[in-house]
């Protein structure tokens, strides 16, 4: 059962400050644009039409460590931390991999709420369906 999915970005220009360094908006891009990956690979959007939930950020943190610049290739790890009746919790570990060795250059994090719309259009916080609560699992903690 996944708890982990990896995914390589490359800074884009866009992406950087007038340092010409990566601006730390794009680390919670790159860690919302890795989640999606994550839930397509389990045959899931994170939007599900058909299941009638989706997952907003109700926590996003990340610290930086070591400046990204334009063309660099960053991976980012995602791995489920913590999964509860209504939420998840997802730690992200970048890495810089077009250096020698690899690069740790910053860590973040989501908590995630599965949420359904009620009959006026609110939002209001459901169980994670079982179809998807049963494909996820809590990564070992020595990991």
């Amino acid at each position: 059962m996944p708890y982990e999915f990896k995914m390589t970005h490359r800074v884009e220009w866009a992406e950087t400050d007038a340092a010409g360094i990566i601006h730390f908006a794009s680390y919670f891009r790159y860690m919302e644009v890795t989640e999606h990956a994550f839930f397509r690979s389990l045959g899931h959007s994170i939007v599900s039409k058909e299941l009638g939930v989706g997952f907003p950020r109700v926590h996003a943190s990340c610290d930086f460590t070591y400046p990204l610049k334009f063309e660099d290739e960053v991976e980012a790890h995602l791995r489920v931390r913590e999964k509860k009746e209504k939420s998840i919790t997802y730690e992200f570990i970048f890495r810089k991999v077009n250096s020698e060795p690899p690069i740790e250059v910053a860590r973040g994090k989501f908590v995630v709420v599965c949420v359904a719309r009620d009959g006026n259009g609110n939002m209001k916080a459901v169980p994670i369906p079982e179809v998807i609560a049963r494909q996820i699992e809590v990564a070992p903690m020595d990991e």
